[in-house]
């Protein structure tokens, strides 16, 4: 249908199938980094050529973080290839196109995944391992980085419902992960094969991924909005084209001999600069930068050394994947909801950023849980106390950091929605490249 100014009023998304394909590659971008964290254990036992069964999966979290430091290095090795190629997206976008960035992000994520499951089965000492290990960990990450920020890019010009949707999805992958290391854990008789099914799933979700991402552009619903950029040109051109007209039958030679006709539809056809666009967005992508600093510097490094008081206990062989990941994921999920219910603060509010700076409150408070031999006082010694604030800890990150994504669309023009996405999404792999950096520090302090 077309409205009385002569513009297409957006179709129906029939059946959800958008909403429902930004659910599933929101899922997609974050499976490299959730399944790599989550399986902390395995990759610790590997490193420390420890074979033994569930009794030894606490000593071997310890030993590992004062070995090889898996968890620092992993987080490390994410983030900046995440940082420095997300940086590299947000120049590159208008160059290289979407769909080839996109679908050879994914068919590599799927052939790292597929290594590391064949790894599984390989023996090696563990210095050879920990060096394949964190080569893929640093490539299936920059993959990652590269369809993460041009996924933001093109959800941005979508309805905000949708990115948060998207983001969603992001919060689901944590629980996938956690659901199949769970289910690693009590596949006790075998544990090289349950590494290596919890490995394949990935690549099956990563196959998904990439046929959901294919249908994309043969829904009408998305085809509208996606074109909607080429569509503002061309709307500006006839613009262009009449106000010429106009201008040209009453002093056409006078003008075109001075060079004063003007082009009021060639500026809307420009996109604004880069800086440009920053300077509308630059509280939001501060807040989300701070909001993933805070979070990646004490998750997982610190909150994998909190211990059970229950120790010996079969309730201990699963407390750090149900209280660690399991809870976090799914509280950061729920976060990342909330926003489609409830949007507070609002993007004007200068309540805003002070509530962002206010999550740092949790990095003495997770410091101070039951972890083994701490420098510091332990102030929350039982399991539920660490459940309550690990839970508060996950919300605030999903939803603020929700709500700092969807905002900073609604601040910059149309056709600039795709470079504040992009920028976003650096900020954010800023914030989380920071918090891994300081994660180090933290580590040792405790």
């Amino acid at each position: 249908m077309l409205s009385e100014k002569g513009a297409r009023s957006p179709p129906c998304d029939r059946g959800q199938a958008v909403a429902i394909i930004f659910f599933i590659l929101g899922v997609e971008t974050l499976l490299p980094w959730n399944f790599f964290i989550t399986a902390s254990e395995y990759f610790n036992g590997r490193l420390n050529n420890n074979n033994n069964n569930s009794s030894s999966r606490n000593a071997t979290m310890m030993d590992a973080s004062k070995g090889y430091n898996y968890d620092c290095w992993m987080s490390l090795l994410s983030q900046l290839p995440l940082l420095l190629f997300t940086l590299l997206n947000s120049f590159i976008y208008q160059w290289v196109k979407e769909h080839l960035r996109m679908a050879f992000s994914m068919v590599a994520i799927f052939i790292f995944f597929l290594l590391t499951a064949a790894l599984v089965q390989v023996d090696m000492q563990p210095d050879t391992f920990f060096s394949i290990t964190m080569t893929t960990i640093w490539f299936i990450n920059m993959f990652g980085a590269v369809l993460q920020s041009s996924l933001f890019g093109v959800v941005s010009q979508f309805p905000p419902r949708y990115s948060t949707l998207f983001m969603s999805g992001q919060g689901l992958a944590g629980i996938f992960a956690g659901i199949a290391m769970l289910c690693s854990i009590f596949s006790n008789p075998d544990r090289t094969s349950a590494a290596l099914g919890y490995f394949i799933t990935p690549c099956f979700a990563t196959l998904v991924s990439l046929v959901c991402y294919m249908m994309l552009p043969r829904l009408e619903f998305a085809r509208f909005y996606l074109s909607r950029n080429q569509s503002d040109k061309g709307e500006a051109a006839q613009e262009l084209i009449s106000s010429d007209q106009k201008v040209l039958s009453s002093e056409k030679k006078d003008l075109e001999a001075n060079g004063k006709i003007t082009s009021r539809g060639a500026e809307r056809e420009q996109r604004a600069s880069v800086f440009a666009v920053f300077k509308k967005i630059w509280v939001m992508a501060l807040c989300v930068t701070w909001i993933f600093a805070v979070t990646l510097a004490v998750f997982p490094v610190i909150t994998v050394r909190v211990q059970t008081v229950y120790v010996g206990s079969k309730w201990a062989d699963v407390f750090t994947c149900v209280c660690c990941f399991i809870v976090f994921y799914i509280m950061d999920l729920l976060g990342r909801g909330a926003p489609s219910l409830k949007q507070w603060p609002s993007k004007e509010s200068s309540l805003f950023p002070i509530v962002v700076f206010l999550r740092v409150i949790f990095i003495p408070m997770l410091m101070m849980c039951n972890i083994k031999d701490s420098k510091l006082p332990i102030f929350f010694r039982h399991d539920s106390a660490f459940v309550v604030i690990m839970a508060l800890f996950s919300f605030t990150n999903g939803y603020l950091a929700c709500l700092c994504m969807s905002y900073a669309p609604q601040l910059v023009r149309c056709k600039d929605c795709e470079t504040a996405g992009s920028l976003m999404t650096f900020f954010l792999a800023l914030g989380l490249a920071l918090g891994a950096g300081f994660s180090f520090l933290l580590g040792g302090l405790v």
